[in-house]
């Protein structure tokens, strides 16, 4: 959030500093057109999406807490993504194996085999401090690849969390698209990232089909711009915006931005707490009342 809170006061700055003199210019600027919407927003709203499976009620990103969300009717799962030694994509959230397994060190310093060893339900504690999935045969480390082989049916947002400038991070969009391709899942992925670098080689590797979020400095320059009156100088292709409900009390989720993400056909999304809200623009009026109009969820499931 201190993040994101620095980039939308950034943004705010950089753009009130050209406003005069692009005043005049922005009033005759050729509107932007909508984005494509992509395949992975064909489905009805609102979707429910489970916070690494649903951390709160089974080990993160273990198939105990994806199976937990699918009999639970969940549309799909919200994860991260590592890289491993022997260039292998896992789910995975940490840099380090530390805080979820009773291994150590960094995820990339361990091939797949070494990690799928490892115990993720080791350090779990349900409400009553046991813990019930410790040694679990279902407590361990997914890969990518099992984890679209095992639900076919759900949406999956993917977050690509290594960095690009690494000996190892600058290989994962070619993989990532390799595997979605593999398993025909090119309508059913979201990948988001900070890294503008493996945003823009999955959306070239794909042509644009694959659905992708927004980087947090794309967000807050859309911000600020839409409330300075200079929307029609807003580029980009991303399809969704990944937002807070607020910073430091400024509300991002107001009707009037919302609408302006829908004309554009950018789809909000709406962070609250662990989990993350989308909407499609046929459906966010009627929804208002709940959430500020957004309809995909993403929660820990109880």
């Amino acid at each position: 959030m201190t993040n994101f809170n620095k980039l939308l006061k950034g943004a705010f700055l950089s753009t009130v500093g050209i406003v005069s003199s692009l005043f005049f210019i922005n009033k005759y600027k050729t509107k932007p057109k909508p984005q494509s919407i992509p395949a992975f927003f064909s489905k009805p709203a609102p979707y429910i999406l489970a916070h690494h499976g649903g951390m709160a009620v089974r080990p993160e990103n273990t198939k105990l807490a994806f199976d937990n969300a699918v009999a639970h009717n969940i549309d799909g799962f919200d994860i991260s993504m590592r890289i491993t030694k022997d260039n292998q994509l896992i789910v995975f959230n940490d840099t380090d194996v530390d805080r979820t397994t009773n291994g150590s060190g960094k995820v990339s310093e361990h091939t797949l085999d070494e990690l799928q060893n490892l115990d993720a339900g080791y350090h779990y504690t349900d409400i009553n401090n046991f813990k019930p999935y410790e040694a679990h045969p279902d407590a361990r480390i997914l890969s990518l690849g099992e984890l679209l082989d095992l639900y076919p049916n759900q949406v999956i947002s993917i977050t690509l969390s290594d960095n690009p400038n690494s000996s190892h991070g600058q290989l994962i969009p070619k993989l990532l698209y390799k595997i979605i391709v593999t398993h025909d899942a090119q309508e059913r992925v979201l990948v988001s990232s900070a890294y503008k670098e493996h945003i823009d080689q999955i959306s070239k590797l794909s042509n644009g089909f694959i659905a992708i979020g927004a980087r947090p400095c794309e967000i807050a320059e859309g911000f600020s711009k839409f409330n300075l009156g200079l929307r029609h100088m807003f580029q980009t292709n991303a399809h969704t915006f990944h937002m807070p409900v607020a910073i430091k009390g400024v509300k991002l989720n107001s009707p009037r931005f919302i609408h302006w993400l829908n004309e554009r056909n950018i789809v909000p999304t709406l962070i609250v707490g662990s989990g993350l809200i989308l909407n499609s623009s046929k459906t966010w009026e009627a929804l208002s009342e709940i959430c500020n109009g957004f309809t995909l969820a993403c929660f820990p499931v109880a």
